[in-house]
């Protein structure tokens, strides 16, 4: 394959921005790609400043000729992706009073239909044709949608051009007319009162940030505040207990929040907490018949506990132990119905379900049935109980080798039915695949887990391309889930790994906790320490091995590009969080704020800006031999901005060698890249066709 092209890279011209705080001062050389206008563009990104879109559209050009020989290569990829979809898939149906609802793709469609039959058969009713909405625009994202108790109506939010800023729309399913004049400004979070008379939805400011609830009747008037939150670093949601007893709202950030409830049988009442804030606590409440189960970290236990508490007495001080805090023992989250108790807990990084019935005493994690697969590497997704007053539990079981199963499990009788299991068009057979888990020792002697995808009997000698993604950020976990593109990889004779890295919470929240903030570099680390134990054990060699991270990962993959770039034939990062000081420092951003207690305030704290400022992937670029980088963005993105991947990829020209460098900017799209299911692809199919040009081009081959 040939690495040649006829193009050079783009030349951007350095305009040097000085920027004191804390009596330290940087200098920006391209602090100009920055559009001073920039929430406009996110609501309509034709009003970018001309000489922004010149330089994005010729780092598209250059990226593209670079890439000009993968053309053939992307197509391939893409189709054998697609060939892992079930062209006309349809979701395991959730019944609901008289009707079972479902999502369903007709063949070929990007999008699907939302649609309901009658309880036992019957006519299919289309409730939403998202395929016929999307049509008439560049980029289309449906976030939440449901009916009404009543099922007369379905509300759905919106996006149509990628900033995460909703419409929610209100449509009639006797008529079939939208019936309510748009809910505009919203974030895509919505609720309904079970009685079908309000719509409880979330207001989106000019910095991007909930920060108002209204409600408003169903069907139009005067939208009415519920809840004005004051502090710029709180997230809110909003939504219904599956009682239907009560509409609670969430305010908070990664450290702390405070739980609203609002009685559902009264919903035109103001909120009332249920329990104050505590700075460093955390709480969520699952209605439970006259209770609230409390998820939290109360106490100390850093792995969260259950607690128990009336529905009529939810202040800290009539909370009771349900299931006592365990170490090692991370409770995720909880369900129930009228007469169970169900919740899921990591353990040694893979997933247990467990069920209680209701009036449970003594011993509780000793009376439960328990859930849990045979295997090194799995994942298990509490759904819950389709209904409230039933008995039957909803998960779902893969692994990377194995695809999606839906399984309803009646916890009265123990019946377990397999509902469905996610069809491969184009042929899997799991026995043909390997999972490994795997443990990398960190430099501080911690045990970091890695999951490994490979063919069965793969000679583990060093000769194999290796990918390895990372995330490590917000608590968030990689959960050892089944992929329709890795194989697109693992086919063609490839490792494909997970670093399961600090700042993430596959081995507990302690796990989260030490990956941040004070102990962020841990996370690179980690991810390092991993990529060195698959080439100690034999599953890839240095020099060969290609790294992929978005969001959140991409600072991680821009932290070890310059930290270990001979580890490394490429680096692949989506999204990519580079310009972290910058971005920290600017509190019109919309995640800044909300942000500080994960990385520190550089514009207030001495110790977190020298922190960040260590790290900071575009501030710690060095003149020294780099892989070739391909860092991609989307132009209406209102958490990782556009001109943090192309100040990146600037920067890195100016200062660094090797590469190439290359800069990806999706210009009618947002933090999700393209949206459809097929098209959200074509970026999945150019960072593989990357990672193989990359390898084929690397003196290690």
């Amino acid at each position: 394959m040939s690495t040649s092209h006829s193009t050079t890279p783009p030349a951007p011209r350095r305009d040097p921005h000085s920027i004191t705080q804390l009596g330290r001062t940087r200098v920006d050389e391209f602090f100009w790609m920055k559009d001073e206008n920039w929430q406009q563009v996110l609501r309509d990104p034709k009003v970018l400043r001309d000489d922004i879109a010149e330089h994005l559209r010729a780092e598209n050009a250059y990226a593209d000729a670079v890439l000009h020989d993968t053309q053939d290569l992307q197509k391939t990829l893409l189709e054998e992706m697609i060939g892992r979809i079930p062209p006309d898939e349809s979701s395991v149906p959730t019944p609901d009073g008289a009707w079972e609802y479902y999502t369903r793709f007709e063949k070929g469609a990007q999008h699907p239909l939302r649609a309901r039959k009658p309880r036992g058969g019957g006519a299919e009713e289309v409730l939403l044709d998202v395929e016929a909405r999307a049509k008439d625009f560049p980029y289309y994202a449906l976030a939440a949608a449901g009916h009404s108790s009543d099922h007369r109506y379905y509300v759905f939010a919106e996006d149509v051009q990628g900033s995460e800023v909703y419409r929610i729309q209100v449509r009639d399913l006797e008529t079939g007319a939208l019936c309510a004049p748009p809910v505009e400004s919203a974030t895509g979070s919505f609720t309904l009162s079970p009685d079908s008379q309000w719509l409880f939805w979330i207001f989106r400011d000019d910095h991007g940030r909930p920060s108002r609830i209204y409600r408003r009747p169903l069907l139009g008037g005067d939208d009415v505040l519920v809840f004005e939150e004051t502090d710029s670093g709180f997230f809110l949601s909003i939504g219904t207990s599956a009682s239907r007893k009560w509409i609670i709202i969430e305010r908070g950030d990664h450290d702390t929040n405070e739980t609203l409830l609002i009685p559902a049988e009264h919903p035109e009442r103001a909120p009332v907490i249920a329990a104050p804030l505590v700075r460093g606590e955390r709480y969520t409440l699952t209605h439970w018949n006259d209770h609230f189960v409390v998820l939290t970290n109360r106490d100390g236990a850093v792995d969260f506990q259950l607690m128990i508490t009336p529905d009529t007495a939810t202040d800290r001080e009539h909370w009771r132990s349900f299931v006592p805090y365990k170490i090692g023992h991370y409770v995720l989250e909880a369900a129930a119905s009228e007469g169970y108790l169900a919740w899921a807990e990591r353990c040694d990084g893979n997933i247990n379900l467990y069920v209680v019935p209701h009036g449970v005493t003594g011993d509780v994690r000793a009376a439960a049935t328990s859930i849990r697969m045979d295997e090194p590497a799995y994942d298990l997704t509490l759904l819950g109980f389709p209904e409230y007053k039933q008995s039957v539990l909803r998960y779902v079981y893969q692994s990377p080798t194995r695809p999606a199963h839906w399984y309803d499990y009646n916890v009265k009788t123990g019946e377990r039915v397999l509902q469905k299991v996610r069809d491969v068009p184009s042929g899997h057979d799991p026995e043909h695949y390997e999972t490994r888990r795997l443990f990398a020792t960190a430099s501080d002697g911690e045990q970091v887990p890695v999951t490994v995808l490979m063919k069965r009997g793969q000679a583990l000698n060093g000769s194999a391309p290796l990918l390895l993604y990372g995330y490590g950020s917000y608590g968030i976990s990689m959960d050892a889930t089944f992929s329709v593109s890795a194989f697109s990889l693992v086919d063609r004779g490839w490792i494909y790994a997970i670093a399961h890295i600090r700042g993430g919470a596959e081995k507990g929240w302690s796990w989260f906790l030490n990956g941040r903030a004070e102990k962020k570099t841990n996370t690179f680390t980690d991810f390092i320490a991993s990529a060195e134990h698959l080439v100690a054990q034999g599953y890839g060699q240095a020099g060969r091995i290609v790294a992929h991270g978005g969001s959140a990962g991409g600072l991680l993959m821009g932290a070890v590009a310059n930290m270990a770039p001979e580890l490394f034939a490429g680096i692949a990062a989506q999204v990519p969080f580079v310009d972290m000081l910058n971005t920290m420092s600017d509190v019109s951003l919309p995640l800044t704020p909300p942000e500080w207690p994960e990385w520190g305030n550089p514009l207030e704290d001495e110790v977190a800006y020298d922190r960040i400022a260590s790290y900071s992937p575009y501030d710690n670029i060095t003149a020294k031999a780099y892989p070739a980088v391909l860092a991609m963005g989307g132009l209406s993105d209102p958490r990782v901005t556009y001109w943090e991947p192309a100040k990146w990829i600037a920067r890195l020209r100016d200062v660094a060698s090797g590469g190439p460098f290359l800069c990806r900017i999706n210009m009618d799209a947002g933090h999700g890249g393209s949206s459809g299911r097929y098209k959200r692809l074509e970026e999945v199919a150019l960072v593989q066709a990357f990672a193989i040009w990359a390898v084929e081009r690397s003196p290690h081959t």
